[in-house]
């Protein structure tokens, strides 16, 4: 394929996508998270989110977690207990180039009336600027990401941090 057609290909795509900028407003239904900031992070493979008492168990023949959330950046006023399937553990680098052997979950995700499912790991980003990172696997072929923008699918007003 040449590369005038390959180019014009992913223009053609790229102008069905959304806009989204380094940092945005989410939600995470199925935990009952109303709204959490999340750093867009192209860089990074995976999502995270800060979870902490994590617990393992079973459910009606499922494995399951239980862990707490604290939506809030740089806050501890709010916290927020849920569950979802286990989905497996998975070898993550950490920002410190560390491998952390992390729990995943999948679960729901919305933007400014777009829902999808995300895979999510479990993991303490409590001395993280951001309580959540939205890697490239969750955005890739719905958002294009303007680095020098903020919010421009939330309002930051809609958030407490």
């Amino acid at each position: 394929m040449c590369k005038n057609h390959q180019d014009n290909r992913q223009s053609a795509a790229s102008q069905d996508m959304s806009i989204i900028g380094w940092r945005e407003i989410v939600a995470l239904p199925q935990l009952n998270i109303d709204k959490i900031k999340a750093k867009i992070d192209t860089g990074a493979r995976s999502s995270a989110i800060h979870a902490f008492n994590i617990q393992e168990f079973a459910e009606n023949g499922l494995q399951m977690v239980s862990f707490q959330v604290q939506p809030l950046q740089r806050s501890d006023r709010t916290t927020l207990s849920t569950q979802a399937q286990l989905l497996e553990y998975r070898e993550v680098k950490n920002s410190g180039g560390t491998v952390e052997l992390r729990p995943v979950i999948r679960t729901e995700i919305a933007l400014r009336g777009q829902k999808w499912t995300i895979d999510l790991t479990l993991t303490n980003r409590e001395l993280m600027g951001f309580r959540m990172l939205l890697g490239r696997e969750a955005v890739r072929n719905k958002f294009l990401v303007d680095p020098g923008k903020s919010y421009l699918q939330s309002d930051r007003k809609d958030n407490n941090n």
